[in-house]
């Protein structure tokens, strides 16, 4: 009954074991930043999209040549459909009513002449406007150029507008339609939401707070988010990069899965290499006049192109790469010893082997194993369990009172000791001796355990009295406390016993001339030399 009564009271806990070493630690980081921070047991798909867009609003201008014009979508959008691209005019030098006839060439050193003998006919050039008719012609009071066929007049592209023409167009909103695929996983998704109507995307507009998923966006509210002035940029124009990221993780529901949007300008913008800056190119509206002569109205567009980049990666938990990457994991932590035995063997500080000191500080109370390995090491220990189980010993065992104890023993039982090594107590609070436990004498100075592992160790070993014999003894004790308190410990880590349990053992097998060697930092011997 009593039996049974006590096995209901008791309680039983795991231990606890807090490594603290720099290589484990930095492999056990790796390994979580690996499997958990980069999620590699997914298996991972690349996004497939599609984008379309339609881009909305007007403006009006009056300019020379051109008149009062108002721009709708169709004059500014060049052209209306672009592969994930958009292109929106915002400034512009137009030429008006140019017809195929024969004009000056615009003056520089190759086509300014004195004599037609300077004009080459049917000549051209590449960086000119058209064919040379072999005649030097004026082009002002003063400066003579050769005559060339081409559209005339011809277009002086150095006037440019200081503010851009079509500064209403920071107020055109886009509506970008979007269409990704992860094929692997069968999943598709729209930005534009399951739950969005038609009335609603008539009257939303992006913002990054208070509507981040509607698709129509304002121009300036974009380039503003990258950075830049609207007005600034379409003087000249640039390169807006419009970014949607749909990397998603696959193992959440569906509706966590939605784009992210960012902005950037994309075109180069360094002050220092400012030489063709900006983005243009030109377009012609022809039509022919009451004489049916095909004229034309030739403009040099400047604006900003939208690119529409969409990119993403989805991940999806799978049996695989778990597997895989789990024995990754184990078989980097296997290497731990031999790679940190390397460095050891390098050449090991002092102050680097004090930190591979194993200690374990007692409390009946709070037990905390600071490195602790539980390994099988052969027959031996089964032996000694069997043998343990028949040396009960009921009686408490006494420790002999000491004339005065240092102020680190919490004990009572420790003596002084001028090595910081050997300044170790059983006990973190005031309390009774680990020495006076039952446990001590039965796992620790057991006679017939400890002859046992002597003979076991050395069949032949002679068990009379001798200081051979009791060194020998003295030894085997300290090697039963470190198995009993902890386990067996890595060969290059160094535990260090309790100054009360040292000294109760150098008690009961003492040195006949008191020389002891004391606690010894070399990874070659033992823990205890004598």
């Amino acid at each position: 009954k009593m039996a049974c009564l006590s096995c209901l009271l008791e309680y039983g806990t795991v231990k606890i074991i807090v490594i603290r070493n720099k290589a484990v630690g930095s492999v056990f980081r790796l390994i979580h930043y690996v499997c958990v921070v980069r999620k590699s047991y997914q298996v991972k798909d690349s996004v497939i999209s599609t984008v379309t867009t339609k881009v909305k609003g007007t403006g009006f201008t009056n300019i020379s040549g051109l008149g009062a014009h108002v721009w709708d979508v169709a004059d500014y959008n060049i052209p209306p459909e672009g592969e994930s691209s958009f292109f929106v005019l915002t400034n512009m030098i137009i030429t008006p009513n140019q017809m195929q006839s024969s004009c000056p060439e615009l003056p520089d050193q190759s086509t300014i002449c004195m004599s037609d003998s300077d004009c080459t006919e049917g000549s051209s050039d590449v960086r000119g406007n058209g064919i040379q008719t072999g005649l030097c012609v004026n082009y002002s009071e003063t400066v003579k150029t050769c005559e060339v066929l081409s559209w005339c007049p011809l277009e002086i592209d150095t006037d440019l507008p200081e503010n851009p023409l079509l500064a209403a167009a920071e107020n055109f909103t886009v509506l970008i339609k979007n269409t990704v695929t992860y094929p692997k996983f069968n999943f598709h998704k729209r930005n534009i939401l399951p739950d969005v109507n038609s009335s609603y995307l008539k009257q939303c507009e992006f913002n990054r707070i208070t509507d981040p998923h509607c698709p129509i966006f304002r121009l300036k509210d974009m380039v503003a988010e990258a950075e830049e002035d609207f007005q600034t940029m379409a003087t000249r124009g640039g390169v807006l990069g419009i970014l949607i990221d749909w990397s998603c993780d696959l193992d959440f529901p569906e509706h966590y899965c939605g784009p992210k949007y960012s902005f950037c300008r994309m075109d180069n913008k360094n002050p220092e290499n400012n030489v063709a800056p900006g983005y243009n190119f030109r377009f012609a509206k022809y039509y022919k006049t009451t004489d049916d002569v095909e004229t034309r109205t030739l403009i040099k567009s400047y604006g900003i192109r939208f690119d529409v980049i969409v990119f993403g990666t989805a991940g999806k938990f799978n049996i695989v790469p778990t597997i895989v990457n789990v024995g990754a994991a184990l078989t980097i932590l296997g290497l731990v010893s031999p790679v940190k035995s390397a460095v050891l063997g390098l050449g090991l500080t002092l102050f680097s082997s004090l930190c591979l000191l194993l200690l374990l500080l007692i409390n009946y109370t709070n037990i905390q194993y600071v490195f602790c390995c539980q390994e099988y090491t052969g027959h031996l220990p089964d032996m000694v369990d069997l043998l343990q189980k028949d040396c009960i010993i009921d009686q408490q065992l006494q420790v002999l009172p000491r004339r005065s104890h240092p102020d680190w023993c919490l004990c009572g039982c420790c003596l002084p000791s001028n090595q910081p090594q050997e300044q170790l107590c059983c006990r973190r609070s005031i309390g009774r001796c680990i020495t006076t436990s039952s446990q001590f004498g039965q796992l620790v100075l057991s006679r017939p355990v400890l002859e046992a592992v002597l003979l076991y160790r050395e069949p032949l070993f002679e068990l009379t009295e001798g200081e051979e014999q009791t060194a020998a003894f003295r030894h085997c004790v300290y090697r039963q406390y470190i198995s009993w308190r902890f386990g067996v410990p890595p060969k290059e880590s160094l535990p260090v016993m309790p100054s009360c349990s040292v000294w109760r053992i150098r008690e009961l097998f003492p040195s006949k001339v008191g020389d002891y060697t004391g606690l010894r930092i070399s990874r070659t011997r033992s823990p205890m030399s004598s």
